[in-house]
């Protein structure tokens, strides 16, 4: 088991940067893949960037692609989500998830653990 509290999101205009962390508890959270996801008002859960187990250069949304960069400090139990050039359709409540599989996902069904979430509104 695995808990996910995210922190960092708010307000900022259209070109800016946040910085999303997500803390988790438990001392197995190197074996973990990681992922954020988003959803905005009226429209699914999608999926923006994930990074393995291992590390590595991660996986991301072609939405997101070149502005977000997810990164991983197994010291610290953290995962980062660092966006820049921010949009307002990047404007949404942003998810921490975690996963066991062996395999690297971009589904929503591969992860089982959620964090609660953190919103990111960006201004035109």
């Amino acid at each position: 088991q695995v808990q996910l509290v995210e922190s960092g999101g708010g307000l900022v205009q259209a070109g800016g940067s946040l910085r999303l962390s997500c803390a988790a508890s438990g001392r197995t959270f190197s074996s973990y893949n990681m992922a954020w996801f988003r959803q905005a008002p009226g429209k699914e859960r999608e999926f923006v960037a994930a990074m393995s187990w291992s590390g590595g250069s991660g996986s991301y949304a072609d939405s997101v692609k070149g502005r977000f960069t997810i990164s991983r400090d197994n010291a610290k139990n953290t995962v980062y989500l660092q966006m820049n050039s921010l949009k307002p359709e990047d404007t949404a409540v942003y998810f921490c998830a975690a996963s066991r599989s062996m395999i690297m996902s971009t589904s929503l069904a591969h992860y089982a653990f959620w964090g609660q979430g953190t919103q990111v509104t960006v201004s035109s």
